[in-house]
């Protein structure tokens, strides 16, 4: 059990940072601001940040409105799917650690909102930028972390040395893509 816990325990930590941010920011601007109000705390800076009070039945930056029951189903695989393979990630692959945590907090901060008014509360509103709220904010950066992380994770499978017993040769094509065993014969 203790080592269940010590496998899960830095994925529910971020999940539940970004969950509380994302619950209790939500909770402001729905008890602060009313239905498509826009909060300016310094007029210079509105053309840059504001906060608006938005409802959205659809996906991230609000494409697919109306579709809240397919976004729920979703939703529960992705964390389903999170909570599978989490234990299974090396330790030493932080970034697509961090990634999940980002990813799972994002999907249940949406999902609460979801389950309890039957649209996600949006409120961030940057530039041009569709708004969106933290919970979105998370997945869009828990999935460019993610690429990252796996990026880097192929850049170094090809930088390790080669295995013990392995014969460096055979492991190592030439710059025309072939071995030198399979040269010589």
């Amino acid at each position: 059990m203790k080592k269940l816990f010590n496998s899960y325990a830095f994925l529910f930590l971020i999940a539940g940072i970004i969950v509380l941010l994302d619950q209790l920011t939500k909770e402001w601007v729905r008890l602060n601001l009313q239905l498509g109000e826009i909060f300016r705390p310094e007029l210079w800076l509105t053309q840059y940040i504001r906060l608006v009070h938005w409802k959205n039945t659809g996906a991230a930056f609000g494409m697919f409105q109306n579709m809240n029951p397919v976004f729920m189903v979703l939703s529960v695989l992705v964390i389903g799917v999170i909570l599978y393979y989490f234990p299974q990630i090396p330790r030493q692959d932080w970034l697509v650690r961090l990634s999940m945590g980002m990813l799972l907090g994002g999907a249940i901060g949406n999902l609460i909102d979801r389950f309890r008014h039957g649209y996600v509360t949006d409120f961030i509103s940057v530039g041009k930028f569709p708004v969106l709220n933290i919970a979105d904010a998370s997945i869009s950066v828990g999935v460019a972390l993610l690429f990252v992380g796996m990026w880097l994770q192929e850049k170094n499978k090809k930088v390790q040395p080669p295995a013990e017993g392995e014969n460096p040769s055979s492991a190592q094509p030439d710059a025309a893509g072939v071995s030198e065993e399979v040269q010589g014969e």
